[in-house]
């Protein structure tokens, strides 16, 4: 649309025109780098690996017209994530304009990270998602994306950036995945093993030297580094033990040695698919078996076994001062007193401290919503070892996790979007290792806290898959006619209602009213809301007859079963007034007097309320005054219509509108 140029008379002197000179042109608003996720730390005594980076450069430089794209690929615990940490870093360092770190395990967290990046960039759930990747490909500013350990490279598939339009962005991702789905699409893959000798040695040196540790270097190290398998994660056990136990390379040499032995009999081969697995579960054994001698003693072995339920990048702290939590490891407590005290917060926060020092977590507070974090390999050693997490405990570890979960959910979380992404990405992880011990006795709430959340933050598609798992699970283990079956179908209904798959909805949420029904009778509570929810549904689908007919015997029952005060019910005459409306203004051209019927019968159902909550049903009952003036001017009377006019306009701007008795609220027409 072409704008009309205006001229604007300033005083006298006010202006001083340049003869021929243009006016400078406006600056440009001032970009402000886009940071999105957190960047792990780097270890200390992180090693920077200059062979491997070079060849990382190398596959950069060879791709110089593609889209830049390196794939580390490699077993647990070789150090891919440091490194790319180590480019995001540099990144940052250099003035990057526009940083993604993706914790990139699950699809959903990928779709999260992106539409936070998308908004932060400018752009107007999954829609912002794709926005953001449109902008990659166009944008001449500089940016790099991390996907960190990628598992789903099926799922991501649409979540690859494209091809810039120039050579100003970056993308790096880590993977276990050797298949030919790491490559192609201008992505090269990098394969990434661990350290050399040289390297694993200079690591055990700096790492005791900055500790000033120095003197425990001996003529073992070498058989030592050896012996970890030059894993940088065993390395890390083994060094933070040394320190905290005064105990030189031969002495640690020894305990390793035979604990790894022992350990060829607690953790089978076929457990061991990485060829890792021993050496990290013995170096975390003997780290724990000295922590759990310190104070707070017995502590750390249940808590490393909760933490490692959850997800690897990251949990707040604060589910650690949770009631929850503090239960738990009062009675798993290793120390084996026969009646322990409990547990204080106090005392839960000084255990990760003793996890951390030992190098079995990082625990940073200045990252608020990630900072208690362990690698996968620890959570995996901790899970698979008897030692520290026996099958009797493993219900009781689950649903206490779940619990504190539950606990620091926000209640509003439009307020808090990261703390709650973070929150949905524990839960998945959690759900993945839980077997089906969220299901005992009923479904965990936390299941379904994170189901409605994806729905909240406008992630569709996720939602659809999350509600579509928890159905057939429901369904599995607690039966179909469960109430939290029923739940979950009725979810899943609300999900496709918002991909736009209205048949599917309307069919789960029927079968779900007619189960209700059955199971639990006419007149239960959780019945009225199925069937509140069905006309619904209803009504959005066009079949307004229905959604009236429904709606009219829902306010009947909750009239009679809760009183016509109580808020279901009023919330129901609310649903079946705006329902009326919209019928009626469909009728209105053929059938005035049916409109007419409608919006008497609205402003019957609504009316009474205004004065309760007049911003709330306000708008509702003006709707109705509005149907009626369009019938009243259809019959030609005018003065009549303006009538119901203004009354419109006083229920909408919140003023005492006309009570049932008069006009459109008894039926009449003047």
């Amino acid at each position: 649309m072409l704008l009309r140029s205006s001229v604007v008379l300033m005083p006298a002197g006010s202006v001083r025109l340049l003869a021929g000179r243009p006016l400078p042109p406006a600056p440009e608003p001032v970009w402000r780098p886009v940071r999105v996720g957190t960047v792990p730390p780097l270890a200390s005594a992180f090693q920077p690996r200059a062979g491997l980076r070079e060849e990382i450069d190398r596959a950069r430089e060879r791709n110089a017209t593609v889209v830049l794209t390196q794939v580390l690929s490699g077993g647990g615990e070789v150090g891919k994530s440091q490194l790319a940490a180590h480019y995001a870093d540099r990144a940052h360092t250099e003035g990057v304009d526009v940083l993604v770190w993706v914790n990139a395990a699950e699809t959903s967290q990928i779709i999260t990270a992106y539409a936070e990046a998308a908004r932060a960039v400018g752009e107007d759930a999954e829609q912002d998602a794709a926005a953001f990747l449109k902008w990659l490909a166009v944008t001449g500013r500089s940016w790099l994306v991390v996907l960190n350990d990628l598992t789903d490279l099926e799922g991501t598939g649409p979540w690859w950036p494209r091809p810039p339009a120039g050579a100003n962005g970056r993308v790096l991702a880590t993977t276990r995945r050797r298949d030919a789905l790491v490559t192609g699409n201008g992505r090269a893959r990098v394969d990434i093993g661990t350290y050399t000798t040289g390297e694993a040695l200079a690591y055990l040196r700096d790492r005791l030297a900055k500790a000033d540790a120095g003197h425990l270097l001996d003529d073992r190290s070498g058989d030592l580094v050896e012996a970890l398998g030059l894993l940088p994660l065993a390395l890390a056990h083994a060094a933070a033990y040394m320190i905290n136990e005064d105990v030189d390379c031969a002495t640690y040499l020894g305990l390793f040695t035979d604990r790894a032995s022992r350990l060829e009999r607690l953790l089978p081969t076929a457990a061991d698919t990485d060829g890792y697995g021993r050496r990290v579960t013995a170096s975390l054994l003997l780290a724990l078996d000295a922590a759990d001698h310190r104070e707070p003693a017995g502590l750390a072995t249940p808590a490393i076994r909760l933490a490692a339920h959850l997800d690897p990048a990251g949990h707040p702290d604060t589910l650690w001062n949770t009631q929850a939590v503090t239960h738990y490891l009062t009675t798993h407590r290793t120390t084996g007193a026969p009646d322990p005290a409990p547990v204080t917060a106090g005392q839960a926060r000084a255990a990760l401290r003793l996890l951390h020092h030992y190098a079995l977590i990082t625990h940073h507070t200045h990252d608020t919503h990630r900072a208690v974090r362990l690698h996968a390999l620890t959570a995996r050693a901790a899970r698979a070892a008897r030692e520290t997490t026996p099958p009797t405990d493993t219900p009781a570890t689950v649903r206490t996790a779940a619990d504190a979960l539950r606990n620091i959910w926000p209640e509003h979380e439009h307020t808090a979007p990261d703390l709650t992404a973070v929150l949905r990405a524990n839960t998945d992880t959690l759900t993945d290792h839980a077997d089906d011990h969220l299901w005992h006795p009923a479904a965990h709430p936390v299941l379904f806290t994170a189901g409605n959340s994806l729905l909240h933050a406008g992630l569709i598609g996720t939602a659809v898959t999350h509600w579509q798992h928890l159905t057939t699970d429901a369904e599995r283990i607690l039966g179909d006619d469960h109430p939290d079956t029923l739940t979950a179908r009725a979810n899943l209904a609300a999900s496709y209602w918002q991909t736009g798959r209205t048949a599917e909805a309307i069919a789960l949420l029927e079968r779900v009213a007619a189960d209700r029904e059955r199971i639990l009778g006419h007149d239960h509570p959780d019945t009225l809301t199925a069937r509140g929810n069905l006309a619904a549904s209803y009504a959005r689908a066009g079949r307004t007859d229905g959604a009236v007919d429904l709606l009219r015997s829902v306010v009947e029952d909750q009239t009679r079963l809760l009183g016509p005060m109580h808020p279901d019910t009023v919330m129901s005459h609310v649903n079946l007034a705006t329902v009326l409306t919209r019928r009626g203004r469909a009728l209105l051209p053929g059938d005035p007097a049916g409109a007419w019927r409608d919006a008497a019968e609205a402003v019957r159902a609504v009316g009474p309320h205004l004065a309760d909550d007049p911003a709330r049903y306000g708008p509702v009952l003006a709707s109705a005054y509005g149907l009626a003036a369009a019938v009243l001017d259809a019959d030609g009377q005018p003065e009549a219509a303006a009538d119901f006019r203004s009354r419109a306009l006083q229920a909408a701007g919140t003023a005492p509108a006309p009570r049932p008795g008069d006009g459109a609220a008894d039926g009449s027409r003047s």
